[in-house]
């Protein structure tokens, strides 16, 4: 099927900013307005978790400004921070407060958004909280720019729809029934092409429902996405029918930050929204981000994320949570300012691509800022075609049509290849639906049996299923204490409510068909209030293997790490700092990380690895090393 739409004038394309300088977002070119994108940023945030009286919804945080090591920047006065499943509310309290912390949650997540005092150094108290036993994830309220790339020369209109086989797609589908959310600078509800496809969404920075386009940005990613189709007005997109959810999340110079960017997907997922996209970079990399994408999936979405601009291997860790897409150009050739890596999922056009303008006008952009959309646009074909298909099943079916570029099978700049509509639309339209009659695995880590505890116990919990792990139960005497949503999955029991004596721990893991399995039965000794028990006191030992102390150099340096301990390695953890900052975490004796040294300043470092064993004991180990360049 063919979309008629009038030709657009060579006239209309947006052009260069002049002085434009390259930042570090996936971000669009052709700003109208000279100096904007100088200083369009979008930020990414941590988040956290803490306890029903001290929760707060809806209000977004409060902008105190922000602080800047050189190489990152984040918010001044919060933190982001996410407990252990199952930890007491009192508990966290005493924590949060230690530091002066008071939590608010996000939605209906585990994160929690944690305010500080106006003088406290927020990379530093996250950075203890980390390597708390009873924390999962505690991190700054980082802020990432955005990045512009040069306009590329004028393809005419919409070169990428035919290249995706679009045309043919759109005889079976053109998004009808589906909904995107669009986790930008607003959307201009007045476009000619925009306005009917629009349901109202939220405006996470000013806490309101004004999602009007306060930057640009917006505007011309939703057009990408799901610009009308087929009426007589403006440009094609590839998903003509579908609605548009429009989730504001940054301020009128384009900055925002990773909480209100997880608040919005907590709030697309609560409403029932299945596609979501966000073109900003760096979102693979922000775990609070991660978690909320995750629960979007858990709640049956998928999230497509820009892969970015910086045109290097960013080296970060690939995650199921999300779909990172790099950009191509006519050619089937990645854009030469696309970022690549093992992270990345999908390729899609993203160079040159017309779309619609903040103002009711049309301009050819490029970045992965419009590859990520172009993709959820795809998306919404597949979910529409086959409404009934599960998440997981369209994503498998978006990876397996698509055309597979460089390398043979999954690669770092093409991910599994280039999208194509037209095969997607078709396999899922023809997929029946494959019931998932398969249980998870699970097993109890922590504590091993016979283990004596007391007061607040750690469970660590082993799932994995063949599409994914929705939850783990953990329960004790056959009472559910604690649920886990996210992986790695564990708990911080208070045993202090269970009678001394022998009691059963299980763990029940499920997936999103409602299948379960629970793992065999773990019996401790619980003994609290007693002084004869013996209790496991002697903590492991760790020793960096490399680097030794002394010069680096090069582009990567390979940290491992190796830990014994009295108890074995099956409760070990292991996490892995530089400068005080998070970079690895793992379990058992052995962690390797790949210390990427491209960013990284000349001069002295350390490097230091904090190891737990299943009782809580800790040790650590650092080595200082002097990078060389």
């Amino acid at each position: 099927m063919n979309i008629n739409k009038p030709a657009l004038p060579a006239a209309g394309i947006e052009g260069p900013v002049e002085g434009a300088t390259t930042q570090n977002l996936s971000g669009f070119f052709g700003s109208r307005r000279p100096g904007l994108a100088r200083h369009s940023f979008v930020a990414l945030v941590l988040t956290s978790c803490m306890t029903a009286s001290m929760v707060s919804n809806a209000a977004p945080p409060e902008d105190k400004g922000s602080r800047s090591d050189g190489s990152e920047t984040w918010a001044k006065g919060r933190i982001l921070v996410m407990p252990r499943a199952g930890l007491p509310e009192k508990e966290l309290a005493k924590i949060l407060g230690a530091h002066g912390g008071k939590g608010r949650k996000i939605g209906q997540s585990d994160l929690y958004i944690v305010d500080l005092p106006g003088d406290a150094s927020e990379k530093a108290i996250a950075a203890r909280l980390a390597r708390h036993p009873h924390i999962k994830l505690a991190e700054p309220d980082y802020r990432d720019s955005p990045e512009l790339v040069p306009n590329d020369p004028y393809y005419g209109s919409a070169w990428h729809l035919p290249k995706i086989g679009a045309n043919s797609a759109w005889d079976s589908s053109q998004g009808a029934g589906v909904t995107i959310a669009i986790l930008d600078s607003g959307v201009d509800s007045t476009h000619p092409d925009l306005a009917t496809r629009l349901v109202p969404g939220w405006n996470f920075y000013d806490n309101n429902s004004n999602t009007a386009d306060v930057y640009g940005h917006g505007t011309k990613v939703a057009g990408a996405a799901a610009a009308a189709g087929n009426n007589g007005v403006g440009v094609a997109s590839v998903a003509g029918q579908a609605k548009i959810m429009p989730i504001r999340v940054t301020d009128l110079s384009g900055s925002g930050y990773s909480s209100m960017i997880a608040n919005g997907l907590i709030y697309a997922a609560d409403r029932g929204i299945r596609v979501a996209s966000i073109s900003f970079a760096n979102q693979p990399s922000r775990p609070a981000v991660v978690s909320a994408a995750q629960y979007m999936k858990d709640k049956g979405g998928l999230v497509i994320v820009a892969a970015g601009n910086n045109g290097i291997n960013e080296n970060f860790t690939p995650t199921t949570a999300m779909i990172p897409v790099s950009a191509t150009d006519g050619n089937d050739m990645k854009a030469s300012w696309s970022s690549y890596g093992s992270y990345v999922a999908m390729a899609a056009p993203g160079t040159g691509i017309w779309t619609t303008s903040k103002g009711g006008g049309y301009g050819a952009v490029s970045g992965t800022s419009v590859a990520s959309p172009v993709t959820a646009g795809v998306v919404a074909l597949m979910m529409a075609a086959k409404s009934t298909l599960p998440n997981t099943q369209v994503e498998s079916l978006l990876y397996s049509t698509a055309v597979d570029l460089g390398a043979a099978g999954r690669d770092s700049y093409y991910g599994y290849g280039r999208v194509n509509a037209a095969r997607a639309v078709q396999a899922a339209a023809a997929t029946a639906e494959a019931p998932d009659t398969q249980a998870p695995a699970v097993s109890i880590s922590a504590p091993i049996g016979g283990a004596t505890v007391t007061g607040l116990a750690s469970v660590n919990v082993i799932a994995t299923d063949n599409v994914g792990v929705t939850r783990v139960e953990l329960r004790v005497n056959s009472t559910t204490v604690a649920i886990d949503t996210s992986a790695p999955f564990g708990f911080t029991w208070d045993s202090s409510g269970t009678p001394n004596g022998m009691s059963n721990l299980v763990a029940y893991a499920f997936d999103a068909a409602g299948n379960s399995k629970a793992s065999a039965v773990v019996a401790v000794n619980v003994a609290n209030g007693t002084t004869t028990v013996p209790k496991d006191t002697t903590p492991p030992v760790v020793k960096i293997i490399n680097p030794v102390a002394g010069d680096v150099s090069g582009t990567n340096v390979p940290v491992s790490v190796n830990a014994t301990d009295d108890s074995g390695a099956a409760g070990i953890t292991q996490t892995v700092y530089i400068d005080g900052v998070l970079k690895a975490t793992g379990s058992g004796s052995t962690l390797g990380y790949n210390w990427n040294l491209r960013k990284v300043a000349a001069g002295p470092h350390t490097v230091e690895v904090v190891t737990k064993d299943g009782a809580g004991n800790v040790s650590s180990a650092s080595v200082n090393v002097t990078v060389t360049k």
